[in-house]
């Protein structure tokens, strides 16, 4: 029974992966695009959602600062999740859904990449993040689920994964930020990574 809810989970995680990758590749390479001119003209990524989102959120920067493969110069990231005395204070102060759009309209600059998780598409503090970073000129992105939901029409390029499950759109979430980090690293620093 569990061994076949083992193969069960992980053919529809795979068949979500495979719908998802196939339908937007055009799309991400465009991301790509935009993240690696964002990083050569010396701008930044902001990245923020909640729960596991924020989890994504702060793997993601820490690819960039740190390292995503071979060793290459730190690229700008900043999870707009970890500062506990920020989101605290703002969220004490000004209500929770305000405590990213803050941290944005603090930290962001036009040319910057925002991107917001939402698995629902409908968080109210990234939504309202993503709306800072538009009036602001940031360049806008988001993860989230088959919906869409409020998210539609906030991101310049927006990322649906085709399923209403939380776990299946977290697990392609983190895959397509893997391979948006892959692509930029290649297009930037060719050199970490010579021809087979």
């Amino acid at each position: 029974m569990m061994e076949r809810m083992v193969d069960e989970l992980v053919s529809e995680s795979i068949r979500v992966k495979t719908r998802f990758f196939s339908e937007q590749r055009v799309r991400i390479a465009a991301a790509a695009g935009v993240m690696v001119d964002a990083c050569r003209s010396g701008k930044k990524v902001l990245l923020f959602g909640n729960g596991g989102s924020a989890a994504d959120a702060q793997h993601i920067a820490a690819e960039f600062v740190g390292r995503f493969g071979p060793d290459r110069p730190p690229l700008a990231a900043i999870a707009l999740t970890t500062d506990t005395s920020a989101l605290t204070a703002i969220a004490n102060d000004y209500g929770y859904n305000h405590v990213f759009s803050r941290q944005v309209a603090a930290l962001g600059a036009p040319g910057d990449v925002a991107i917001g998780i939402s698995t629902s598409g409908n968080s109210p503090s990234v939504v309202e993040a993503l709306d800072t970073a538009r009036s602001r000129r940031l360049i806008t992105m988001g993860f989230t689920g088959e919906t869409g939901g409020k998210m539609q029409g906030r991101a310049d390029h927006l990322f649906c994964v085709p399923s209403r499950t939380t776990a299946r759109i977290q697990e392609t979430h983190i895959m397509l930020a893997h391979i948006l980090c892959d692509l930029v690293d290649r297009a930037l620093f060719p050199e970490a990574y010579p021809e087979k």
